[in-house]
């Protein structure tokens, strides 16, 4: 059974209108990138494209990179469901070396140096656990060593993000079932997938204190980040310690059905993320996808929508993507040093 979230804002008042996402002289260090679903699909489409950028990838109930080639219909027989069989690992890999040829990619280099989290429940009914895997068997012919990849497989758990409902400051009722998924698709699972994954691409992390979570979720207005799919407003949290610059960032990345448009604050306020950001001087920027004709489901591009209107092979999973550009100016931003 799958609970009904509520609706209302995490802001105590009318929310203010969105600003321009701010520079605050983060760090360009110890960077990553964590999605679920969809995002878990273009976080790894961000890591490859730009290794050198990233210290960390964590994914969450996604397959492997590049999975559906530019086509909808891979995406759904051989990405989501096994329908059409696994997919081709080995048209995989020759199209990151064609991509690497042409500088489309990041060196394997620095790809090999990321330390990377995968997480999939075995009772997953949207994407085939047996994508996590092929996930995995991607990384551990790119990694340097074995030991920078840490692979979990829950075998009750549905799909979504496992959450720890007295961390994510929330209820179990306003959570949905371990085992079957649904909206909000935050998994009442009493797991903490916000902190296994931090501490594992971060290393060992202060716990989140008690109480109330130090930091401010801002929105930001998104229509600076010209790249079709893109909602209006994205959303950041800002720990108290980071105001004056030097923090760390993460990014969080929805799945489909999980925007602000169809599941409220939830996601950006309830994965966990934020509390264990505040006492590890992280912050974490949460953009936003948008519901629209071609792509109803509000998800990330991992199959070419945003660039197959104009190009016969969509190179959305490449440095070229829109909204792989998009992504990368948005923490760019965060990163320069405010005007004084």
């Amino acid at each position: 059974m799958v609970a009904t979230l509520p609706m209302e804002s995490l802001f105590a008042d009318t929310p203010p209108p969105p600003q321009q996402l701010p520079a605050l002289a983060a760090s360009v260090e110890d960077v990553s990138v964590i999605g679920v679903s969809s995002g878990g699909y273009m976080a790894t489409q961000l890591a490859v494209a730009w290794p050198e950028r990233f210290a960390g990838l964590g994914v969450l109930a996604a397959g492997p990179w590049s999975c559906a080639q530019g086509s909808l219909g891979v995406a759904l027989g051989q990405c989501m469901t096994t329908q059409r069989g696994m997919p081709d690992m080995q048209a995989l890999e020759q199209r990151l070396a064609s991509y690497r040829e042409r500088g489309l990619v990041g060196e394997a280099e620095a790809l090999a140096s990321l330390r990377v989290y995968v997480w999939h429940g075995g009772a997953d009914a949207v994407v085939e656990p047996r994508l996590g895997e092929a996930l995995v068997e991607q990384f551990q012919g790119w990694l340097s060593d074995p030991s920078q990849l840490q692979w979990r497989r829950d075998a009750d758990a549905g799909h979504g993000w496992p959450v720890d409902a007295t961390l994510g400051k929330t209820d179990n009722r306003e959570l949905a079932d371990c085992h079957d998924a649904g909206p909000p698709y935050l998994l009442a699972c009493d797991n903490d997938i916000a902190g296994d994954v931090l501490n594992w691409l971060h290393g060992d992390l202060t716990p989140p204190a008690d109480g109330e979570t130090p930091g401010k979720l801002r929105r930001f207005d998104q229509g600076d980040y010209d790249a079709r799919g893109l909602a209006d407003t994205g959303y950041l949290f800002v720990p108290k310690r980071c105001e004056e610059g030097g923090c760390m960032v993460s990014m969080a990345l929805h799945g489909c059905n999980m925007t602000t448009e169809q599941i409220g604050e939830a996601f950006v306020g309830h994965t966990g993320l934020n509390a264990w950001a505040a006492e590890n001087r992280r912050i974490v920027l949460y953009p936003q996808a948008e519901t629209r004709l071609g792509n109803p489901q509000g998800c990330w591009d991992w199959w070419g929508y945003a660039e197959s209107s104009w190009q016969l092979d969509p190179m959305h999973d490449s440095r070229q993507g829109t909204q792989t550009r998009a992504l990368m100016a948005m923490l760019q931003r965060l990163q320069e040093k405010p005007a004084r």
